[in-house]
């Protein structure tokens, strides 16, 4: 690459502050909620996604929507956009998701978290860093090499996709389902959806993701006479504590994550009676736990069901137990992949830092990639303040992840 073209894309994003603001502004006033969190799908910010790229223009659009009878027109959309390459050596492929989560407690937020403020250099509002910083960085960065005219040898892609949040079913995992031809294995694939603040972290594998949701049921009862009922709770609370058990049971450590084992925590606790003198009849709790990718899922649940079944004989209750998400890790990307390599350049020329290849515990979009052979990372400049309330992003960040973009789809 020719360090005068870099420079003249450089430059043109370093002017792109104020646009930044404007293009998270439009973004965040349109919530874009799947309707497992009480929302009617991502179609209205698609079409606000749509307009922008009509201002910038393209070669290629491909429209993968996905049928859903619960939402207004009964599609949640998924967007791809092309740019052709001055050869045919393959795509650099930027994944960015269209919906985000609830804003959760209003009376932690300073103002509406559907409507963008500019704050000490950081835009605030639900979606800001998840996952708008990505959409809004990977426009900027087509948008620079657009008006300066400078054509990549590599092609651009940039996708847009819904239920993130939720699963994917109908995003990426419809994508891959339907056009499994768009991705090739020389490819480059970048999901701007797990980093740290100052670019250094290159995420290259996940743990297997275990969601599990324990009913138990027993026989209701006054207080004072737990001999006449069957007292769910306690019940309940020998689960949990056989639970903890699991980590005795897969006790493997592997540096390559943070943190380097398996976790298995007990998380939400719905509610059984309203009054102290009442003995539960009913209980209901979840886990979630993230596990190496070494172990078999299928081997876990088994375990969770064996003693469960003796919790069952031993205090007479009946327990189900469902698994609202079930996902075993994909091999992980190598180290040496391309595309690793690629990203580490960039960073390396744009902020002047050593990138490190990392596993976490969270989940991805892009698990969905190397479940299908095709090596994938997820990389970006963040504060890691996703979901939080008064969520925000940096507007340097939204910039450096423009020019790290650019430098890539620039590479030879």
């Amino acid at each position: 690459m020719e360090e005068s073209i870099w420079k003249r894309a450089a430059s043109r994003i370093a002017g792109y502050g104020d646009e930044v603001f404007r293009l998270q502004e439009k973004l965040i006033s349109i919530p874009a909620l799947s309707p497992e969190n009480g929302g009617d799908g991502e179609w209205l910010k698609s079409q606000a996604v749509s307009a922008l790229f009509e201002e910038t223009g393209f070669d290629e659009r491909v429209e993968i929507h996905a049928p859903d009878g619960r939402v207004t027109g009964g599609l949640r959309p998924n967007l791809i956009y092309r740019w052709n390459g001055a050869s045919p050596e393959g795509t650099v492929w930027i994944m960015s998701h269209l919906d985000v989560v609830p804003a959760g407690d209003l009376s932690r937020w300073g103002q509406d978290p559907f409507r963008a403020v500019l704050k000490d250099g950081k835009v605030v509002g639900r979606g800001a860093e998840d996952n708008h910083q990505a959409i809004v960085s990977s426009l900027l960065a087509v948008r620079a090499l657009r008006e300066t005219g400078i054509v990549p040898r590599r092609g651009i892609g940039l996708a847009f996709v819904s239920d993130e949040e939720t699963g994917s079913a109908y995003g990426i995992g419809h994508v891959l389902k339907t056009r499994p031809d768009l991705f090739r294995k020389k490819d480059w694939i970048v999901i701007p959806d797990a980093g740290d603040p100052k670019g250094t972290l290159i995420e290259t594998a996940e743990k297997s993701i275990l969601w599990a949701r324990f009913e138990v049921r027993g026989k209701q009862t006054h207080g004072s006479t737990p001999g006449k009922g069957v007292n769910a709770h306690k019940a309940g609370a020998r689960l949990i504590v056989k639970m903890d058990g699991l980590h005795r049971l897969y006790p493997k450590s592997d540096p390559l994550f943070d943190p380097p084992v398996s976790t298995f925590e007990p998380t939400k606790k719905e509610g059984n009676v309203p009054n102290i003198n009442t003995i539960p009849g009913e209980d209901v709790f979840c886990f979630d736990c993230r596990v190496l990718p070494g172990y078999d899922l299928r081997k876990i649940k088994r375990q969770i069901r064996a003693w469960a079944d003796g919790i069952q004989k031993q205090s007479g209750v009946r327990i189900r137990i469902d698994y609202p998400q079930c996902a075993q890790a994909p091999r992980p990307t190598p180290a040496d992949a391309p595309v690793v390599e690629a990203l580490r350049k960039s960073v390396r020329a744009v902020l002047k830092r050593s990138p490190r290849t990392l596993g976490i515990g969270g989940g991805t979009v892009a698990a969905h990639f190397r479940a299908r052979g095709l090596h994938a990372v997820c990389w970006t400049c963040i504060d890691d303040v996703a979901h939080e309330p008064e969520e925000y992003c940096r507007v340097k960040n939204a910039l450096n992840d423009a020019s790290v973009f650019a430098h890539l789809f620039l590479q030879p």
